[in-house]
């Protein structure tokens, strides 16, 4: 009982909640990182368009396969030497990235690169939930808003270096030794406690953690819809020519760190429940709007809203897979990051099918009609504990 109090005590700490705010920050900050240096390695290897989609398949699946091992990994170990050994190894992995020079080299590096955010992503919301629950109020969102805000920073600060000439190479490096400081920073901020010691390393999800599962996969599916078929459904529709495409995407992405930013303020006042119903509610009417857009401002307005709406979804439904009592929490998370991230992968790519087959505004309302399970289970969500 002593040892729970304490717990509690120092997990309730500015230090811990700066560790875990860096964390989520390095995590955005890398990916970005890597995201200018795409045209570079296809001009380097010489492939086209097919290959390079196939390489780039590589880091989602290094992020896939590694996420159900982190949340085993946390079970016996603990979150934090997995957050520190994440961010050591996307640092270390980043430069490499820069001089693969064969496909082969390339995918094998992403793998690794994927791998490595993976087991930080699953660990730092394990870690997240943890200061959270000892906080005793909203935090979630906040942490979640700094990996976009890394992401910010991340490609802000590449594309700036190579486009003075820097060069990938020694771009990739001071970004990896930034990643190292901030890290050093972080790991002795960490929370120690070791997570369901002699528990089970492996749980199916199930009942209402599949729920929150399937949930995830359906907003981060939603997310990789924007930034994938965003441009082009603007462009397809007449509503903007290609050079304008990309607003799509940044509209998007800025009301969602916007609301992040803001949001554990938000889901205090209004819980978890009105923050998945009127969230749900709030992104459908932003699709309706970009559907059925005569001007490209209204479609704007629309993937705005859409932001806006589903923003702090993502975040309310890690706190509940942190808080069950189905499973441990740390299985439990894993299970929820590993099918949002499957969702972000895989389900662009269902959109592109069905878009062949019928399309792709016939596609995006499909899309809009899944949000609809956010809207109708919030209830049950983020009703009693499970």
């Amino acid at each position: 009982m002593l040892l729970e109090f304490w717990t509690m005590i120092s997990a309730d700490r500015p230090a811990t909640r700066l560790a875990t705010r860096l964390a989520f920050l390095v995590a955005g900050f890398g990916v970005a990182c890597w995201a200018p240096l795409i045209p570079y390695a296809k001009a380097r290897l010489a492939v086209d368009d097919g290959v390079l989609g196939l390489l780039l398949l590589c880091l989602g699946i290094g992020s896939v396969v590694a996420m159900p091992m982190t949340g085993m990994l946390s079970a016996r170990y603990g979150s934090k030497p997995i957050v520190i050994g994440g961010a050591i190894g996307m640092a270390i992995v980043l430069p490499l990235l820069a001089v693969a020079s064969t496909p082969l080299m390339l995918g094998a590096t992403l793998f690794l690169f994927g791998g490595s955010l993976g087991s930080l992503d699953v660990a730092m919301n394990i870690h997240a939930v943890e200061v959270e629950k000892a906080a005793k109020r909203p935090l979630m969102s906040g942490f979640h808003g700094l990996f976009s805000v890394g992401g910010f920073i991340g490609s802000m600060f590449a594309t700036f270096l190579l486009s003075v000439q820097i060069g990938p190479l020694p771009t990739m490096l001071v970004a990896a030794a930034l990643m190292l400081a901030a890290t050093l920073v972080i790991a002795p901020r960490l929370l120690t406690t070791v997570k369901a010691d002699g528990g089970p390393l492996f749980a199916v999800p199930r009942g209402f953690v599949l729920l929150l599962a399937v949930l995830t996969a359906i907003v981060f599916l939603v997310e990789g819809a924007v930034l994938d078929w965003g441009a082009l459904f603007l462009t397809g529709q007449g509503l903007a020519g290609a050079e304008q495409g990309g607003m799509a995407y940044m509209v998007f992405s800025i009301a969602m760190t916007v609301m992040r930013l803001t949001g554990d303020a938000v889901v205090g006042r209004i819980g978890d429940r009105a923050t998945l119903f009127w969230g749900g509610l709030i992104g459908i009417v932003g699709f309706v709007l970009v559907l059925t857009a005569p001007i490209v401002a209204v479609a704007m307005a629309g993937f705005l809203l859409v932001g806006i709406g589903l923003a702090n979804t993502v975040p309310v439904l890690f706190r509940r897979a942190g808080n069950q009592s189905i499973m441990p929490a740390g299985l439990a998370v894993a299970a929820v990051t590993t099918m949002g991230y499957a969702g972000m992968l895989v389900g662009p790519a269902g959109i592109g099918f069905v878009a062949q087959l019928t399309s792709l505004p016939a596609s995006l309302w499909m899309l809009t009609a899944l949000l609809l399970l956010v809207t109708l289970t919030a209830g049950r969500v983020a009703g009693r504990p499970h």
